[in-house]
């Protein structure tokens, strides 16, 4: 089993044992239980935000150090989480968008970011998939998972077509639901 594979299983555990937590019968040891969670996350993160801040203290080193925490799949979605991460939003979905471009490439697509503003990301897709919905949708799916895995804190992802391919109906949203342990975070504060 890969790394990212048994670190996927983990995620997947803890979010199925915050769940059971939020229906607990007994209303007193669900808020006990919640709590130590929100506790221990916090108790985190300032512990990784002090980690931050000494790192940062060593100049250019530091800087260093961060560049290759954001590009660390585990450690930057353990900065994500914290809301610690040395990269803004914009710049880890332009990275995202870099990573998804060959395969928009092969059906003759793009995507251009338009703008991130007020947790909503809007991206304009380019080029055409005439004749094939399913690759469309395909793509268009490709580009929202790599969007939310780069910037989970957003809130949606908005995706219009090019100008000269635009439907009379402009914008069609993308929904997504919470990961699990961002709704411990608000039922615990």
């Amino acid at each position: 089993m890969t790394e990212q594979s048994l670190l996927n299983e983990k995620m997947a555990r803890v979010e199925e044992l915050v769940r059971a937590v939020e229906m607990a019968a007994d209303p007193a040891l669900r808020a006990q239980a919640l709590e130590l969670v929100q506790t221990l996350m916090e108790f985190h993160g300032a512990a990784l935000e002090r980690m931050m801040d000494i790192t940062a203290e060593t100049g250019a080193a530091g800087q260093t150090i961060f560049d290759d925490f954001a590009a660390d799949e585990l450690v930057g979605s353990l900065l994500l989480l914290y809301g610690l991460h040395p990269l803004p939003v914009e710049t880890r979905v332009r990275q995202a968008l870099e990573r998804v471009r060959p395969a928009l490439n092969l059906h003759e697509g793009g995507v251009e970011l338009v703008a991130v503003d007020g947790g909503i990301v809007r991206l304009r897709l380019q080029g055409n998939c005439d004749g094939c919905p399913s690759s469309a949708l395909t793509l268009k799916t490709t580009i929202e998972e790599a969007v939310y895995a780069a910037a989970p804190e957003i809130g949606a992802v908005e995706v219009e077509d090019s100008p000269a391919e635009k439907k009379p109906n402009g914008f069609v949203r993308l929904g997504r639901s919470k990961p699990a342990y961002r709704d411990c975070e608000l039922a615990a504060a």
